[in-house]
């Protein structure tokens, strides 16, 4: 079965209860569960809620405790607004009953409105030709850790292209800036709702990296401890995940072993579909 097929079977929640839902885990050969995975899970179990024609705009949340890959997350809904034009829902995921994570998520009925936005970075190379990730890491593979490599093999769910090549076993400190390319290892089913989650899942790539960009530090050295506190996105427009996305990163500020990170999703053609920030704790051992 295919990474893409793997990871939208992530997102077949078993509802438990009224609006509670339990979605399996996966193990991506990290310390804990990958924040995005609770990230888009949340996401649609929140869906299961909400009518088709309101549409998820935004979503911020905070994660409280790492979560065990190996054991199921229930995910209890609680409907706090169904107004006219927004819908809100409050998503806590409980894990060995306790809370590992807390979101509120926001809905919109599509209306017409003013439109202006952000120009897409300029000078930044096209997926075409890029190395993706995997080939990157690939080339390293005989200095990774065996746990590391082992989840080369693995299809991956998101194909990631850097638009530049970062040596991630002997950094060297650059500005905390990255552009990676990304879309859906396959072709997505047309439930919007389903390319929201995916997106919210991809959300949590890269982030906290950029962020170590300035220090010459890397995920990949052992001393290196970094977590996600906190995350929001926010969607503006309309989009495909199976399209190529640029994701700009940028992080702006790293103080007493806090990092924050901003992002921007760009199509191709330089439309702005969606942003995002996240909170990070970074600590060199």
């Amino acid at each position: 079965m295919s990474g893409l097929n793997n990871l939208l079977e992530l997102f077949q929640l078993e509802q438990i209860d009224d609006d509670l839902f339990r979605g399996v885990s996966q193990d991506l050969g990290f310390r804990s569960v990958f924040g995005g995975q609770v990230l888009g899970q949340a996401l649609h179990a929140a869906n299961q809620t909400v009518s088709d024609e309101r549409i998820s705009h935004s979503l911020h949340a905070y994660f409280l405790r790492p979560g065990d890959a190996q054991a199921p997350i229930d995910y209890q809904v609680r409907r706090i607004r169904d107004g006219r034009g927004f819908t809100t829902r409050h998503i806590e995921a409980i894990q060995n009953n306790r809370p590992i994570f807390d979101m509120l998520a926001s809905y919109q009925v599509p209306e017409e409105g003013a439109d202006h936005q952000d120009s897409m970075p300029q000078k930044v190379p096209g997926p075409e030709g890029l190395k993706s990730e995997v080939e990157l890491l690939k080339a390293l593979a005989d200095k990774l850790p065996e746990r590391m490599r082992a989840g080369l093999e693995a299809d991956r769910p998101i194909e990631t292209r850097p638009a530049d090549e970062f040596d991630k076993l002997d950094p060297k400190p650059r500005d905390p800036v990255k552009y990676v390319w990304v879309r859906a290892a396959g072709r997505m089913p047309d439930d919007p709702r389903l390319h929201r989650a995916v997106l919210a899942y991809a959300s949590d790539f890269e982030m906290l990296g950029t962020s170590m960009r300035p220090h010459g530090v890397s995920f990949f050295q052992p001393d290196v401890l970094a977590a996600s506190l906190d995350h929001a996105l926010w969607i503006h427009r309309p989009f495909r995940i199976d399209d190529w996305l640029l994701y700009s990163l940028y992080s702006s500020n790293a103080h007493g072993g806090r990092v924050l990170v901003r992002g921007q999703f760009f199509t191709q053609d330089g439309t702005l579909v969606a942003s995002s920030t996240q909170e990070g704790l970074v600590r060199v051992r």
